[in-house]
């Protein structure tokens, strides 16, 4: 009798195990991991379908075990020492249990670090960002300090370290204009916090003179520098800004003498001043460059420079005084000037000189033109 349940037994293990073969289980792991490789997918919802996976399989594999057998054949089993069908359950049991563990051990960790990527992404974009404004910032700085053509040079990364800047250029329209009544109006007392309003007006004066180059027609012309109550600027510096042909660097410098002086009685009307201005042009060939290579400061130098500076100073107020070069070049241009005669020039001896009075008959048409053109887009509009 014992022996027949024995046989019983086995072919009941026999068959149990034809229902759940070990390809099986390998099947579910496979599932399992494919639920696991998707990285978009997040760690709590991979949780989620492989303890629902696990689960699943465990309990349909107890579930038939339990309906093929009773309570006696298992314990004639257990006595018999044929335990297989119960050990392989339990083990198939435990290993996708720790299947299951390691897969969302291995799914958080991805997690966790895609998180770090993305963050660490976009701290990275944010500092390049940052890099990006700074080196704009940067460039804007050295335009400020120096001309572009110049700054360009500086910023190039084939320049020597030690490289400085120097050039000569041949035909330069220069402009000295000065203020030579300021010295009257700066005062030093409380009321104007011991003289600091007045600087900060003449920086305003200077900011306009500042913005008017900004303009298209004025765009061959760079500022030196500004010293004090003088104002210094250069047209005609590169080839590109040359003009050696029709000279447009000059009349470009003549009609921003022009400007410059209707922008100060401008200010003189709103600030109820009487600010009087002495302009003197020169052209001829400079010396260009760089002086100092951690501050740089740019400059010109030669026998032009000093005329345009002998052309302020020994000038008229509220007048503008040319050299005989520049008046050869404006006066074939529809320029009105006036010979002012010979006047002593120190180092130079006796010079004749000119004024410009106004505009030519071109540029006022031009400006006309432009201002015409202007209203009727803003009606337009």
């Amino acid at each position: 009798m014992n022996v027949t349940r024995g046989q019983e037994v086995n072919v009941c293990h026999d068959g149990v195990t034809s229902h759940f073969p070990d390809y099986l289980t390998l099947c579910v792991v496979l599932v399992m991991i494919s639920c696991a490789v998707y990285q978009v997918v997040f760690s709590v919802i991979k949780l989620l379908l492989l303890g629902a996976i696990c689960t699943a399989y465990i309990s349909m594999a107890l579930l038939t075990h339990g309906t093929l057998f009773d309570n006696q054949d298992a314990l004639l089993l257990l006595s018999s020492g044929s335990g297989e069908v119960f050990v392989s359950r339990y083990v198939t049991a435990a290993v996708l249990v720790g299947f299951t563990v390691a897969l969302v051990i291995h799914g958080r960790q991805t997690e966790t670090t895609s998180r770090l990527d993305f963050l660490w992404k976009l701290q990275a974009h944010e500092e390049k960002d940052d890099i990006e404004h700074l080196q704009a910032y940067n460039r804007k700085l050295i335009a400020n300090i120096l001309p572009e053509h110049v700054a360009i040079h500086f910023l190039s990364v084939d320049k020597a370290p030690d490289e400085l800047y120097h050039e000569e250029c041949e035909s330069v329209c220069i402009l000295f204009a000065s203020i030579p009544n300021f010295s009257d109006f700066y005062v030093e007392l409380e009321s104007n916090n011991e003289g600091v309003e007045c600087l900060r007006l003449l920086n305003e004066i200077i900011a306009d003179f500042d913005e008017l180059l900004e303009e298209d027609r004025f765009r061959n012309i760079e500022k030196i520098k500004s010293t004090g109550a003088t104002y210094m600027a250069a047209a005609g510096l590169t080839k590109a800004t040359r003009d050696l042909k029709t000279f447009g660097h000059v009349t470009a410098m003549a009609d921003y003498a022009l400007r410059i002086r209707d922008q100060l009685e401008y200010v003189n009307e709103h600030s109820f001043n009487n600010f009087k201005i002495r302009i003197g042009i020169n052209i001829g060939p400079v010396v260009a460059g760089v002086i100092g290579a951690r501050k740089p400061q740019y400059d010109i130098w030669g026998n032009a420079v000093n005329v345009a500076s002998r052309m302020d100073s020994t000038g008229e107020l509220d007048k503008i005084q040319v050299t005989h070069e520049v008046y050869q070049i404006l006066h074939k241009k529809g320029y009105p000037l006036t010979c002012r005669g010979a006047i002593k020039v120190k180092g130079k001896g006796d010079m004749i000189t000119y004024f410009l009075n106004g505009r030519s008959h071109d540029t006022i048409e031009r400006e006309e033109g432009s201002e015409q053109a202007a209203t009727e887009e803003r009606n337009h509009k």
